[in-house]
């Protein structure tokens, strides 16, 4: 089975400024890795395959696609459960930042024959350790909080997505480096009425 992207270089205009000089093939892998180790895990495993069976290998929906998985994607405008509209952005956002955070940790270091090194620039100068750990810890942040809202989508169209089983462990980033963990702490995980508060605290994005 050839791979399918689910974002590319064009998406990412849509979020952030990347350089035309980064190749395609390099932010490929980045957003394979996000997919792979970020994506499936949060949505499980059985969702994410029936899911991506339905894109193309450049990365379209096929035209048989459910609906359902088009606003999945997508986005959406819905009525929740209690009457209020949603205004859901889809996926690609939350992609789109887990690829950026895993493209940014690791090109602070290049490794070589003789190696890992860290590369310099002749009009600028490369990020501190710290420095890169905490930009990294921001778009992960940044991610999560679009993760919150692809959940709630979940929750809220939940007899449209019979294969998606909340699970706490599919949430996790699973990766090296800082973890964030707001989306292990949003409201509606917790006893009571999401729209009592409605709101998550400020707290969950900055542990």
């Amino acid at each position: 089975m050839n791979p399918v992207y689910l974002i590319d270089q064009i998406t990412f205009q849509n979020y952030e400024d990347l350089s035309v000089n980064i190749k395609s093939g390099r932010i490929k892998f980045f957003v394979k890795k996000a997919q792979e180790l970020d994506l499936k895990p949060f949505l499980g495993h059985a969702l994410y395959y029936d899911f991506i069976q339905y894109f193309n290998t450049d990365g379209t929906l096929k035209d048989e696609t459910p609906q359902p998985y088009k606003d999945l994607l997508n986005g959406s405008e819905y009525l929740d459960r209690y009457g209020h509209v949603v205004l859901y952005e889809g996926l690609l956002p939350m992609l789109v930042y887990f690829t950026f955070a895993r493209f940014i940790e690791a090109d602070a270091v290049h490794y070589t024959a003789t190696g890992p090194v860290v590369k310099h620039h002749d009009n600028a100068d490369p990020l501190t350790p710290q420095e890169v750990a905490k930009l990294v810890q921001q778009h992960r942040s940044v991610a999560n909080a679009h993760a919150n809202e692809v959940e709630k989508f979940l929750r809220d169209n939940k007899a449209d997505f019979p294969l998606w089983n909340y699970n706490p462990k599919n949430r996790s980033s699973r990766q090296a480096g800082p973890r964030i963990r707001s989306v292990d702490k949003t409201i509606f995980n917790y006893p009571g009425d999401y729209y009592a508060n409605n709101y998550l605290p400020l707290t969950d994005f900055l542990n």
